[in-house]
């Protein structure tokens, strides 16, 4: 179910007619591809499908659960169902969408996770978005099993962000998402907001599954995704986000990703062809 919309000046029409993603009926698996020279945002909605939603050129983020999503062209957010959701696009939106029937998400994640996925199954879904109605059961039905499979066996990849719950350690969260350059020191955040060095320390790791260092180094990675896909040069992106090495920064960022900043750009637009 390809479509355009140019028209308004953030994309919001819905990927699905609401009655489709929300029905447990019809067929096991709908697929949609939509491409707009406009960047997409959506505002906190779900469904009783589950969601595949992956990006054909550009990059994603997706808000699900607790957690921030950052969906590079490569890979796809898989949402369960009834999950509430949003998404934005950094930039024009092309991308596309699995809605899953419920009876077919018993082996799928039953948490929301960022997956690899496959050149298969990206060609498989595109297949599937462009079928019209009327496309034999049969042939619908085996690509069904196709796409099934290979998500499946998705690896899953760490490219979320969870968000603290209490409220001292989301009052840092949220500045420091803000702000990712800030430099301050767990010490100076703990007195910022009000809670003890150690407690931060320790309720970090229990709310996010991260420590607080290594919470700030995702939070930086992410953003440094979503600024290479609006362009911004290597330097101005390593600077902004309080690395005064550059270099520094270039290592972490390949040690993360496998590649060097300056080549994950074009390496991405590779992958989209």
């Amino acid at each position: 179910m390809p479509f355009d919309d140019d028209l308004a000046p953030i994309m919001s029409t819905p990927l699905l007619p609401f009655e489709l993603a929300d029905s447990h009926c019809g067929p096991l698996l709908l697929a949609v591809a939509a491409h707009s020279t406009l960047p997409r945002e959506t505002s906190p909605h779900q469904h009783a499908r589950g969601q595949l939603l992956g990006a054909t050129r550009g990059l994603l983020s997706v808000d699900a659960g607790n957690c921030r999503w950052v969906i590079p062209a490569t890979h796809a957010a898989w949402i369960p169902a009834h999950l509430p959701h949003a998404l934005r696009s950094h930039g024009p939106f092309s991308g596309w969408s699995l809605y899953v029937a419920p009876q077919a998400c018993a082996d799928l994640p039953d948490k929301p996770c960022i997956l690899g996925v496959s050149a298969l199954l990206q060609a498989a879904v595109a297949r599937l978005s462009a079928w019209p109605a009327t496309a034999p059961e049969a042939a619908q039905q085996r690509l069904c099993a196709v796409i099934l499979d290979e998500l499946g066996v998705a690896p899953q990849v760490p490219l979320g962000l969870a968000m603290p719950q209490d409220a001292r350690l989301l009052r840092i969260a949220l500045a420091l998402s803000a702000q990712p350059g800030d430099t301050r020191r767990l010490p100076e955040w703990a007195a910022w907001a009000g809670i003890a060095p150690r407690s931060l320390s320790r309720r970090f790791v229990v709310e996010t599954g991260l420590s607080f260092e290594q919470w700030r180094q995702r939070l930086r990675l992410l953003h440094a995704l979503e600024w290479l896909a609006a362009g911004r040069p290597v330097t101005a992106i390593a600077l902004d986000l309080g690395y005064d090495n550059v270099s520094a920064f270039i290592a972490l960022f390949r040690r993360v990703f496998g590649v060097t900043p300056g080549r994950y750009a074009p390496l991405q637009t590779e992958a989209q062809r």
